[in-house]
């Protein structure tokens, strides 16, 4: 959900919303809730620093009002230039979305991009039956109502 006045910058990979990916095209992700390894292991890695994966914990707990980057600095207390560096990997695997307001940037968690994750370390689950991994993903599903399966 945008916010009134506001417009997606041209800096982060484009969010196909027919998906739950949030990677950018070529990145392995094929139909909804679909995401290849290659995404994967993108966000692993961007999940996998210390700072990262506490920025997205801290746009997860914002909700859909998400943050703006000065609000982020003051709350991590993190130099804006290695704060940018982190939003933009982020970004780039598809754990993050950003939309300029007025003179600055507004971060949101894309949950669409964590569901897609969580299906994809889940989907040859217990034997080849994913059936059974269906409970945790159900689990997702409420507290994310963004992130359907």
């Amino acid at each position: 959900m945008q916010r009134p006045g506001t417009e997606t910058t041209g800096t982060a990979p484009a969010m196909d919303t027919g998906t739950l990916t949030g990677a950018p095209p070529g990145s392995g992700a094929e139909g909804c809730g679909a995401m290849g390894k290659a995404a994967a292991l993108a966000a692993l890695s961007a999940l996998g620093h210390a700072g990262r994966l506490d920025v997205f914990r801290l746009l997860m707990r914002a909700g859909p009002e998400g943050l703006l980057a000065g609000e982020i600095a003051a709350e991590m207390g993190v130099l804006q230039n290695t704060l940018s560096t982190n939003l933009a990997i982020l970004a780039d695997a598809g754990m993050i979305r950003r939309a300029r307001e007025g003179r600055g940037i507004r971060y949101f968690a894309a949950v669409e991009g964590m569901a897609a994750l969580v299906a994809y370390l889940v989907e040859d689950c217990c034997g080849g039956r994913p059936e059974q991994c269906r409970p945790l993903l159900a689990e997702l599903t409420p507290c994310c109502p963004g992130a359907a399966t």
